[in-house]
């Protein structure tokens, strides 16, 4: 689930940053969603003991430190879901739409770009 998570990480900062800057409303409102709704959908942990949930966060904060380019993100993430479409239940793929759109919606509403992320997004979610 590690692998899982971190590619969420991955999603969430490529909607965030795809307008160029990531927002603090837009961290504060990942932070609320995987408290909120991604901790508590399974129990797996980490080697240090900690929620796998949290790498979501991680990796996000990671690829904002690091002013991480995201342009290859949804094309690595369509090649994770077909290798592992189990971890893919209807309930997650919508999980991880919402938590996208969220994000989008948190900072002044959605802007063109953040629209058409989450098009191609949804479509990957689709498929």
């Amino acid at each position: 689930m590690l692998a899982f998570y971190q590619q969420l990480g991955k999603v969430f900062y490529g909607i965030a940053h795809v307008d160029g800057t990531v927002r603090f409303d837009e961290v504060e409102k990942l932070d609320t969603i995987v408290k909120n709704h991604w901790l508590p959908l399974e129990d797996t942990f980490d080697e240090f003991d900690t929620d796998s949930a949290y790498q979501i966060e991680i990796v996000f904060s990671w690829l904002n430190e690091n002013d991480w380019d995201q342009s290859s993100i949804l094309s690595d993430f369509k090649d994770y879901i077909k290798e592992h479409p189990k971890l893919f239940s209807k309930a997650n793929r919508q999980l991880i739409y919402d938590t996208a759109e969220q994000i989008a919606e948190s900072f002044h509403g959605m802007n063109k770009k953040e629209k058409s992320y989450l098009i191609e997004l949804g479509h990957l979610l689709d498929d």
